[in-house]
């Protein structure tokens, strides 16, 4: 039967992985003499480490759904039983990792601020790890943010445009009432103003005809 060819790779990059990251904590961690002379066990405790988390982010980027949520519990059951160091970093690392429901990068963010508060917790390369990845989660949380703020903002300008538009029907609606209750007014004045002639005229007409019969009665 073949062998699995993947915990070859995961430990050939587990080992690029472990060397490419040695650079960064000989900058933070100690000077370049000491950190070029780690003991083969420390390297080899750091290897199987890095090898660990890249196979669980493995699962959880590459995994089914399935996978995914085999993967996460048994890596916050870890974090569980010891709440600190290795498992810790794995639970915060699995928190942050992409295309998997359960993502949490908020809680990964406090998990690793934790970490670093405790440096000494944490292996050399582990704590480069967990530096690199705090600054890309604080880089996701603020353009998160600053994406939320925009939205809201620009919300709020559709609703004064909204209100802004409101306004200004219903000024014009009051204009165009203001406008026909005039017009009503000046109407119905003039209706009066033409019933008065008509009543006036009337009057004239009925003196006229009352006046005849008495006229014609005094002719000789």
């Amino acid at each position: 039967m073949p062998r699995d060819p993947r915990p070859w790779r995961l430990a050939t990059l587990a080992l690029a992985m472990a060397g490419a990251l040695t650079g960064c904590a000989s900058l933070q961690d100690a000077p370049p003499a000491r950190a070029a002379a780690l003991p083969p066990a420390s390297e080899l405790q750091a290897s199987a480490a890095i090898a660990a988390t890249l196979d669980l982010l493995q699962k959880l980027i590459q995994g089914g759904p399935a996978e995914q949520a085999e993967a996460l519990a048994a890596s916050r059951g870890a974090y569980e039983e010891n709440p600190r160091g290795g498992a810790q970093l794995r639970y915060a690392l699995a928190l942050a990792a992409p295309r998997h429901p359960a993502r949490d990068p908020v809680q990964s963010q406090r998990l690793l601020r934790e970490l670093l508060a405790s440096p000494e917790t944490l292996l050399p390369l582990e704590r480069s790890l967990a530096l690199i990845e705090l600054q890309r989660v604080d880089t996701e949380l603020r353009l998160a943010a600053e994406n939320n703020r925009l939205i809201a903002e620009a919300e709020r300008e559709r609703n004064r445009d909204r209100s802004a538009l409101g306004a200004a029907a219903n000024a014009a609606l009051s204009k165009r009432l203001q406008t026909e209750m005039d017009e009503n007014a000046r109407l119905r004045k003039e209706l009066d103003e033409a019933r008065a002639k008509l009543d006036a005229i009337a009057t004239v007409e009925q003196n006229i005809t009352d006046r005849k019969p008495t006229t014609e009665g005094r002719r000789p």
